[in-house]
């Protein structure tokens, strides 16, 4: 320790000429890097489309109450005037029933007209009555008609009860006359085809089911006489 009087100011000046350095060298170092601001900007993320400011939207428009109502109001009468429409169209639309099955005799008849149109062709004409009238002996009786020579289909008839004997010798002489035109290169006339065709409409005629009178009812019998007092 310094023994002279003014030693102790001596050490308190030496420190605090270091302490004053020291703080002129902070003041003069180096300068910190402070960012400017379009630095600072340029550094950020740039917004991706979804951060995105927006555009400020315009007033969206409230319908009122008196408007909802007309909106209702007219689709129901849209609705309202389908529907009449829908039932106009089904009470005009005309209704269809079962379909009438025409019975195997009136297809017959209405067939054996309309090849009279051929009488003037033998051939063709005798082809288009034997078929008409085989096609009705199937679907009448179930006789395999249409499928088979006439020679086969006599014989079948032969033992079927479906005929009686009148109507087979009538049905035999047909088909016979048929197939003289059709592949014995017969050529019939006028008359006979005709006389052919009515051989057809007669055997039509006589086979076809009829309607039997209902039974008439017995009347009630009489009472019986009062006795006599």
């Amino acid at each position: 320790m310094d023994s002279r009087p003014n030693g102790s100011f001596v050490r308190c000046g030496s420190w605090l000429a270091v302490g004053l350095s020291g703080f002129a060298g902070l003041l003069t170092g180096p300068a910190l890097a402070v960012p400017a601001a379009g630095a600072a900007s340029s550094a950020l993320p740039a917004p991706s489309a979804a951060t995105a400011l927006r555009d400020i939207r315009g007033p969206f428009e409230i319908r009122s109450l008196s408007d909802i109502l007309r909106l209702v109001a007219l689709v129901l009468l849209l609705v309202g005037l389908m529907a009449l429409a829908w039932w106009l169209w089904r009470r005009r639309k005309p209704k269809t029933g079962p379909p009438h099955l025409v019975p195997p005799e009136e297809r017959a008849r209405e067939r054996l007209r309309e090849a009279l149109a051929w009488v003037d062709q033998p051939e063709r004409f005798c082809t288009v009555v034997s078929e008409i009238v085989r096609v009705y002996l199937e679907e009448r009786f179930g006789l395999r008609a249409p499928e088979r020579t006439t020679e086969e289909f006599l014989s079948e008839l032969a033992r079927s009860a479906a005929l009686d004997a009148r109507h087979k010798s009538l049905l035999a002489e047909f088909l016979t006359q048929c197939d003289l035109a059709k592949f014995a290169q017969a050529n019939p006339g006028r008359l006979e085809l005709e006389s052919l065709h009515a051989s057809g409409v007669r055997l039509v005629d006589e086979t076809s089911p009829r309607l039997t009178e209902p039974p008439l009812l017995a009347p009630p019998p009489l009472p019986p006489p009062a006795p006599r007092t």
